[in-house]
């Protein structure tokens, strides 16, 4: 633990880590659900390319964070994964459909990303660990910390407002004045082929950013690891596992799983949702998704007084409760206005349930089992659940056909929004932590 005096710089150090942290992830996964069909994947190819990124997180629970929880400093594991990472995230960015037509080679694009994900996804947790294992009072400033992962998403999404622009089509700026000429410069969205290649560049973005967070990471506190010795020899992800015979969390264990379900789902569908039912151009669809993002800063900035005020429960009740509303608006008014302004409880659905959730393991878990017990939720996060979701998406979209596209993703999103509503009764009904946790 640093000094008061070091308290300011340590907390900037770890802002930009987390800034930096998220703006990789938040750079690609947006516009990937369209991306990969545009390089020609089968339905099942495009689900295997983003089924690496879950089973990368069943990995970590096993294998990379027993290494940051007993065997590795956390900085030095963070920065040689997002070396590797990064790289492989670079290499995507040449994987390109022939001009000849055809698809793309689909294995060396697997390959690629299946390397960036089982190096990049345990990093999440281990900067959680990170933060956690050098704030003096983590439940109450966590939340700013992570508000810079937060930020670093929306900066990733921005510029391409303009870098999907097709600027063929926008007039000189001198002849239709300022004013004319920006509404015509936001409105004019790129198309097929080119669309496709300039989405190529978030990759570049993403693999740059993981690059300059691996040399970052060597300023960041040392954060050693724990000998498995001192914790009588028990493997990490199995201790962590064992904690599950407690009823509390198991509950909270089964919510999470519902919970990143249908989160991945709001990621699978509501792009093309935006763009086919809500009538949004392509090139804004980043930034009215990051809308969220703006307000999960706000909701994280407040997140240490909600928890102080409505305790652990109730505030990841609410957080769930979030996805049900913005699931019902999409459902019932695909309209431009509706469909952008929801985005809002973005902040909500992300800060008082998956936020909330990473700070309640910090509190109840033992310090060397911490990382894996991160770990064990990622698994759920960003594993199981979106490997759910990622699998039923396609499945729910056939069962629910429709003449319009406002009918067909009527049927689709009540399914989400019915299972949110569950598990926040599941939640609020057996959801009973020890009060020494609900205190904290």
């Amino acid at each position: 633990m640093s000094s008061n005096s070091d308290l300011p710089l340590l907390k900037t150090r770890l802002s930009i880590m987390m800034f930096l942290e998220f703006f990789i992830w938040g750079a690609w996964l947006p516009l990937i659900f369209g991306y990969l069909p545009s390089l020609g994947f089968e339905d099942l190819e495009v689900s295997a390319i983003l089924w690496t990124f879950n089973v990368s997180a069943l990995i970590a629970m096993f294998f990379s964070n027993q290494f940051a929880d007993r065997n590795f400093a956390a900085q030095k594991f963070l920065s040689f994964s997002q070396l590797i990472g990064g790289l492989a995230m670079l290499g995507l960015f040449w994987v390109k459909k022939p001009d000849g037509g055809g698809s793309a080679n689909f294995w060396l694009f697997f390959g690629l990303m299946a390397v960036h994900t089982l190096f990049y996804v345990p990093t999440i947790s281990i900067t959680n660990s990170i933060a956690f294992a050098n704030l003096k009072e983590p439940a109450k400033e966590f939340g700013p910390i992570r508000m810079w992962g937060t930020i670093g998403w929306i900066a990733a999404a921005w510029p391409f407002v303009f870098i999907l622009v097709d600027w063929a089509k926008v007039p000189a700026m001198g002849d239709v004045g300022f004013v004319a000429w920006l509404g015509d410069a936001l409105s004019a969205s790129k198309k097929g082929d080119a669309l496709r290649e300039a989405t190529s560049y978030t990759f570049v973005a993403s693999g740059i950013a993981s690059l300059l967070l691996s040399l970052f990471s060597w300023t960041l506190p040392n954060t050693p690891p724990k000998p498995a010795s001192e914790a009588g020899g028990t493997l990490a992800w199995a201790e962590a596992l064992s904690l599950l015979r407690h009823p509390f969390v198991l509950v909270l264990f089964v919510v999470t799983f519902f919970d990143a379900m249908i989160h991945q789902m709001y990621f699978f569908w509501t792009a093309t949702y935006l763009e086919k039912a809500a009538g949004i151009p392509g090139n804004w669809i980043m930034p009215v998704m990051s809308i969220g993002q703006v307000a999960e800063i706000l909701t994280m900035a407040a997140l240490g007084f909600v928890l102080k005020s409505l305790g652990w429960r109730m505030t990841m009740v609410i957080g769930i409760l979030g996805h049900a509303v913005r699931f019902s608006v999409f459902a019932l008014f695909p309209d431009v206005v509706p469909a952008i302004a929801v985005n809002v409880l973005h902040g909500i659905c992300y800060a008082f349930f998956f936020a909330t959730v990473y700070i309640f393991v910090d509190e109840v878990f033992p310090k060397d089992i911490r990382s894996s017990a991160q770990g064990l939720f990622n698994v759920l996060i960003l594993g199981v659940g979106p490997f759910v979701g990622t699998y039923l998406c396609p499945k729910i979209s056939k069962f629910f056909p429709a003449d319009t596209a406002q009918e067909q993703f009527r049927g689709w999103f009540i399914v989400p929004a019915g299972t949110a509503l569950f598990a926040a009764l599941l939640l609020l009904l057996f959801f009973r932590p020890p009060k020494k946790a609900e205190a904290g």
